[in-house]
């Protein structure tokens, strides 16, 4: 039996709002649904019942009220809400609980020192000033409003603004180089650019404001850039081919604006946001303000249990849509921290410093930052005040069975376990957690409701027990509308549906138990495949990277690539004062022994660091396609990239083999 490290507390979970909502369909739709499976099954059966059920219980505002919940089931193209209007900006800032004009909507820490905090009468009046500012500009419904911005209060009332005007909004961190920005943002031609003038990392400043005049320069469709003061006050560009607006004469400009909200249909775009573009150009993902409002209230509310007098907290940048769900906080009500700089300066204690002192009750991070605090054995409960926390979310990658433990062991067993996984494509989790449901190790508590996954056998049947390919069987409303600059949805069609017609294909291995638990296990299409025997990457990382002499590795199975059977490398990132061959022998008896002796590796190999997208992914395909010897500049994007030096060992490797 796999063991419980948390169970949710009968007299909490009755307090949930998961359990006002089955309360809710108890009464108002005649339903009994006494716990999470059965409330799972019915959602994911009864899409119209379930999802207008969710409308209805946590108030969603319709302008024009829909004719009916879904219209048409088909993947792609389901018809979600025809006919409602309405407006993603007005579910954040409308009154309501949590949401009197003294009460708090975000605190805002950078890392070196700079705070501020803004009530939700505050912000309401800035993303007011600011709405008023870019209609000034031009800026209308349908116009894209694009931000080379950090993760800080200007950036999302930046956005905010945008979606109020029913405009387009798309964002990058600053830290992105000058091409990939341009490879996102000129695709989509945007009216105007909202840029800081530089930012803070790891103790240095950065100042780029050569790169925001790159842009400006190559992307043609600019109306206008705002510019805010971010790293030094007075900040200058140059002429250029349009007007620069100073971010603080937006917000003076329109004292008195009132806020107002335009209604826009259900599925018009709210943002774009991008795959990693690591082998062309990144492709613009659409998603709808409806979509958006229903799934991201529906996890955050229920999922989540996140509401008034919450604090909720997530580390990200704006280049990754965690930045969108952490900002849809405001949807519920709760107090959003926002933090911008590194969480390993001046140490790794600085985020877990952060939710002491601002008494952060939901604490969101990624995986490898767990298992970096695991492996310098941090003490997180002893060092700092944590009673205020009651959960902490890991995404971004598994979250290894040694990180489960550490969490519950160095952290608090009373903090619930929130392992998700799911996508930039649908901009949620479609497996997580939930109040009501216990957290195993290991393991992700149950499938989110309205998610119908399933794993796929290699016949396309639904398996339990068994790893499988992670497949979505029935729509969901934050799905992307379409693809940008895809007028005839093919390309939207060939990244999900090619392998499964009318199935949502998410190219992931999953196993489900059967009590709805389920564990991730990597990429389907980096899988070790080795004498038969298949093997999701992240079962081999965490054997390797339990070692503390492992910083970080990467294992890429060449079978099929440069012969029949291949090779299984083991690329490896020592730490310091650590050789090969001390540690060596030791890896390749545990692999043996807790994988399988096809899973040891041909070759150990070390390297200075491990290629990874902008967003932090392991560059797992675009290393193999180069060890078979595909042509560098085809096999990834070096702007993709957020280390591309990292390449060179690879590409040396390989090098004999490439004509001249």
């Amino acid at each position: 039996m796999t063991e419980v490290l948390w169970r949710p507390d009968p007299e909490r979970v009755n307090g949930t709002r998961m359990a006002a909502f089955r309360d809710w369909l108890r009464t108002n739709r005649d339903l009994d649904l006494p716990d999470y499976a059965a409330l799972w099954e019915w959602s994911t059966t009864d899409l119209e019942g379930f999802w207008g059920a969710v409308a209805e219980f946590l108030e969603v505002r319709f302008h024009t009220a829909p004719t009916r919940v879904l219209a048409t089931e088909t993947m792609p193209g389901a018809a979600w809400f025809p006919g409602a209007t309405l407006n993603y900006a007005e579910h954040a800032l409308r009154p309501g609980p949590g949401k009197a004009d003294d009460d708090l909507a975000l605190i805002f820490e950078r890392e070196d020192g700079r705070s501020e905090r803004r009530t939700y009468g505050e912000l309401r009046a800035e993303v007011a000033a600011v709405r008023a500012g870019l209609r000034e500009l031009g800026v209308r419904r349908g116009d894209r409003v694009v931000a080379l911005a950090p993760n800080a209060p200007s950036t999302l009332v930046a956005f905010l603004a945008a979606a109020s005007l029913g405009a387009v909004w798309s964002s990058c961190s600053p830290d992105f180089g000058a091409r990939a920005i341009s490879d996102r943002f000129t695709q989509i031609e945007p009216t105007v650019l909202v840029a800081v003038d530089g930012y803070v990392y790891n103790g240095r400043p950065f100042d780029i404001r050569s790169t925001v005049e790159q842009l400006r320069s190559a992307i043609p469709s600019l109306k206008a850039t705002v510019l805010i003061d971010y790293l030094s006050d007075g900040a200058t560009l140059s002429d250029g081919p349009h007007p620069v607006v100073r971010w603080a004469d937006l917000l003076t400009a329109h004292p008195d604006a009132e806020l107002e909200f335009d209604a826009v249909p259900f599925d018009h775009p709210l943002w774009v946001l991008y795959s990693s573009g690591t082998t062309g150009l990144p492709k613009g993902i659409v998603q709808g303000h409806g979509g958006i409002v229903l799934e991201h209230l529906k996890n955050l509310a229920l999922s989540c249990d996140l509401g008034p007098g919450e604090r909720f907290f997530w580390f990200t940048t704006t280049g990754w849509m965690m930045w969108n769900f952490l900002s849809s906080g405001l949807l519920v009500g709760c107090t959003i921290v926002l933090f911008d700089g590194s969480p390993a300066h001046p140490d790794l204690d600085v985020l877990w410093r952060l939710a002491q002192n601002h008494r952060v009750t939901y604490f969101g991070t990624s995986a490898p930052y767990i298992q970096s605090c695991l492996k310098q054995h941090l003490r997180p409960a002893q060092q700092f005040d944590l009673s205020a926390l009651r959960a902490l979310g890991s995404t971004g990658a598994p979250l290894s069975p040694e990180g489960f433990r550490w969490i519950a062991d160095e952290v608090g067993s009373e903090v619930q376990i929130c392992s998700v996984s799911g996508g930039t494509d649908l901009c949620t989790a479609f497996v997580g957690s939930s109040p009501d449901v216990p957290v195993w190790l290991g393991e992700l508590s149950c499938r989110s409701l309205g998610a119908a996954v399933q794993a796929f056998d290699e016949d396309g049947r639904p398996v339990t027990g068994e790893v499988g390919e992670l497949v979505i069987t029935r729509p969901m409303p934050s799905m992307p509308v379409f693809f940008w600059n895809d007028p005839d949805g093919s390309r939207l069609r060939e990244a999900y549906f090619e392998t499964y017609p009318g199935v949502w294909r998410h190219g992931d291995w999953i196993l489900i138990t059967e009590r709805g638990s389920s564990v991730i296990y990597g990429r389907s299409d980096s899988t070790l495949n080795r004498g038969g025997v298949r093997m999701g990457t992240s079962e081999f990382y965490r054997v390797v990277e339990g070692f503390d002499e492992v910083l970080d590795s990467l294992v890429i199975d060449t079978s099929g690539a440069t012969t029949p059977d291949g090779e299984l490398l083991c690329f490896l990132v020592l730490a310091p004062e650590t050789d090969l061959s001390t540690v060596e022998s030791k890896l390749r008896g545990e692999l043996r022994g807790a994988l399988s002796p096809r899973h040891v590796p041909n070759r150990f190999i070390v390297v200075d660091e491990i290629p990874r997208t902008l967003n932090g992914k392991k560059c797992e395909v675009p290393v193999k396609k180069i060890l078979a010897g595909m042509p560098p500049e085809r096999a990834v994007s070096r702007d993709a990239l957020a280390n591309p030096e990292a390449l060179r060992p690879f590409l040396d490797l390989v090098a004999p083999k490439r004509p001249g």
